[in-house]
């Protein structure tokens, strides 16, 4: 299937919640077990924007199927075109939302983050976007791989791997450590502070 090329001079407002409510609503209902949730998506779009580059290198039609895990026959894993449609439509409205506010006011980006209510307060849990970011990563990965191992800026990406990455590839440390609540909820907000810095760190490398 063609899809729409990304262009961030067309003027589109953010989602409304009810259509970000939507939008995960559409890509849950689908069969394939890849098909990415909200927070996953807002990671995946999130890298494409912050990467280096990766946005204007890759193709829609390269990085849009991973989303819905991949194009089928016809509309397929979606029931119609029309639904299909739907979902271009509004994620790229969402990725363009993203780059606007992080090319623009960086300090009123925020990421669509699990949130959970305690007796303690809020604990936020970023594993789902992590894992969506790194999807991103994945599509450009030797551009990338050069930010991962650099000395200076590879540290404050740490955070991001070890919420989105393989538990395989773990110490064991770091999975005792991912089984506290706190420890995750510090490690998210952590992915929340490195990743606006993102573009100047690529800059840097």
């Amino acid at each position: 299937m063609d899809y729409p090329e990304y262009d961030p001079s067309l003027q589109t407002t953010p989602l409304a919640d009810e259509e970000l409510d939507e939008l995960d609503a559409l890509l849950q209902e689908l069969p394939a077990d890849e098909a990415m949730n909200v927070e996953a998506l807002d990671g995946y779009l999130t890298a494409l924007v912050v990467g280096p580059g990766s946005l204007s290198r890759l193709h829609t039609r390269q990085w849009m199927p991973v989303i819905w895990g991949g194009d089928g026959d016809g509309p397929a894993p979606f029931a119609s075109g029309k639904r299909r449609k739907r979902v271009v439509f509004l994620v790229l409205r969402h990725l363009h939302a993203i780059e606007s506010v992080l090319k623009t006011r960086p300090d009123d980006w925020q990421p669509v983050f699990s949130v959970a209510e305690t007796a303690d307060g809020e604990i936020i849990d970023a594993e789902d976007w992590c894992i969506g970011f790194l999807a991103a990563v994945g599509l450009d990965a030797a551009a990338w791989e050069p930010l991962f191992d650099d000395p200076a800026y590879g540290p404050a990406l740490v955070p991001l791997a070890l919420l989105g990455g393989d538990d395989e590839t773990l110490s064991s440390t770091d999975r005792e450590r991912l089984q506290d609540p706190l420890e995750r909820d510090e490690l998210s907000r952590a992915v929340a502070d490195v990743v606006p810095r993102i573009p100047e760190f690529a800059a840097a490398v």
